[in-house]
């Protein structure tokens, strides 16, 4: 069921001229062919079918929360918020909406339409981190001035600023809905690629709670790491490609050593016996 703050009182009558601007902060007529969508908006997938649901109650009640927009010029409008009722509007055949005109640089405009996204829309745990990451870079934010922004512990923002550091593919399951942000939290305690992999793919394979999940994790941050005794020489490109090509394949970090004589070794680590077999799996052994 849609709620009353999806849908909005607007005017269904087509109005031929111009709508008249009011004092700015009121609500406005605005017709939808003057209006562009936001360049700073984070979220860029809308699901079709409850954009269709909004449709059909606009179409029925008409809108009820109205959009906000900036006005760039006397016949074009910039959206800053709403475009998911901005979208819905056009579907159900509207050609002009309701809409609340702000004055807002660029800067302004970006801080406002993250903000509300993350305050109101069911943004992934990614979408966050991202919106937050944009912030601090493009509005000149530090973490501290962020967390005030959006109203957060600055612990809370650091978090999610930490899942940008995790590999592609731990990103992709929790933007994906296959992992929560509680067993992200687990793997950015760990600060090893192989290990956070290891444990996300655990957590897939065998439906992990996050308290398992966390078990796990400390288990392997007690682990001892391998201390080197001197710095490893430089390795030529070709051989870190080759490194890279079989560290994606195996889903760990995998070690070439050539000897003087071409001659040398695959090194390829695994972290309990589950792992070995998925390893040998790929293999095809």
């Amino acid at each position: 069921m849609l709620n009353d703050s999806d849908s909005v009182h607007s005017n269904k009558n087509n109005i031929s001229s111009g709508p008249e601007i009011n004092s700015l902060g009121s609500v406005n007529e605005i017709r939808l062919a003057e209006i562009e969508v936001n360049p700073f908006q984070p979220r860029t997938d809308f699901n079709e079918q409850t954009l269709a649901e909004l449709a059909d109650s606009i179409k029925l009640h008409g809108l009820i929360q109205p959009i906000t927009v900036r006005r760039v010029n006397a016949h074009r409008y910039q959206l800053i918020s709403g475009e998911r009722r901005f979208r819905a509007s056009k579907l159900a055949g509207l050609t002009q909406i309701p809409a609340y005109v702000r004055t807002a640089n660029d800067q302004q405009m970006l801080e406002m339409s993250l903000i509300e996204n993350i305050q109101r829309e069911n943004l992934n745990a990614i979408e966050v981190a991202l919106s937050f990451q944009r912030m601090i870079e493009e509005c000149s934010l530090k973490q501290e001035e962020l967390s005030e922004r959006v109203s957060k512990n600055r612990s809370t923002v650091t978090n999610y600023l930490r899942l940008l550091r995790l590999p592609p593919g731990i990103q992709a399951s929790i933007r994906d809905g296959q992992i929560t942000m509680g067993h992200a939290r687990a793997l950015i305690t760990i600060d090893d690629p192989t290990k956070q992999i290891y444990i996300h793919q655990h957590i897939i394979k065998h439906g992990l709670s996050v308290r398992k999940a966390e078990e796990l994790a400390r288990d392997l941050q007690r682990a001892p790491i391998k201390k080197e005794g001197r710095q490893p020489e430089p390795i030529s490109f070709q051989i870190q490609k080759i490194e890279d090509d079989l560290a994606s394949k195996f889903s760990t970090r995998v070690k070439l050593k050539i000897g003087s004589q071409g001659k040398g070794t695959i090194e390829i680590p695994f972290l309990s016996e589950d792992d070995l077999s998925r390893i040998l799996e790929i293999m095809d052994w």
